[in-house]
């Protein structure tokens, strides 16, 4: 046999076909434009004359005056969630988490971190029928049915309006003027 070479450039040019072939092959797969930007935009986040332990105890009491279940909540944490149900089949569920960092050398300003996350749910129903095997006739349907209803998560997204969070930030400085004095383990 002879072996003739192949020049490189042939060789990267059948390369590069063979990666758009198989590309168009596994083009069912969907694909989404990138979703984050990022920017110097204060959407979720603000500047509180307070440390990060009153902001946080503010966030807190914030969310509990708004009927939010706390299941988070420390001197630089605090996460609550409250659940809505708008229709008969679907339900709502807020998930809401705050960080509260010391944003000056005295620790006397702290900056809040918010971020807002809402699930989707919708009832799913299904139904079973049931069959009897007798061995000499074969198989019998009967009419009995019975029904699965369950809560399916339907989808997720983190809230993004500045409407929301500037309510939020405005709830928990209200609160800020009521906690200025923190027992001394809270600080």
């Amino acid at each position: 046999m002879h072996y003739r070479a192949v020049p490189r450039a042939a060789l990267l040019a059948g390369s590069v076909g063979l990666a758009l072939v198989l590309t168009a092959c596994g083009s069912g797969v969907k694909s989404f434009p990138l979703q984050e930007k990022f920017g110097s935009t204060a959407t979720y986040s603000r500047l509180f004359d307070a440390t990060a332990a009153q902001t946080c105890e503010a966030s807190r009491r914030a969310l509990l005056s708004q009927g939010y279940i706390i299941n988070t909540a420390s001197s630089d944490l605090v996460e609550g969630q409250k659940s809505f149900q708008p229709e008969a089949e679907s339900h709502l569920q807020m998930v809401i988490r705050v960080v509260c960092a010391p944003e000056s050398p005295d620790g006397k300003i702290s900056l809040g971190f918010v971020t807002a996350l809402q699930d989707s749910y919708q009832l799913k129903k299904s139904n079973n029928s049931a069959s009897l095997g007798v061995g000499a006739i074969g198989s019998v349907s009967l009419p009995f049915t019975s029904g699965n209803d369950s809560m399916v998560k339907v989808g997720s997204v983190t809230i993004s309006s500045d409407e929301f969070y500037e309510g939020f930030f405005d709830l928990v400085s209200r609160y800020l003027a009521t906690v200025d004095d923190l027992p001394p383990g809270v600080r």
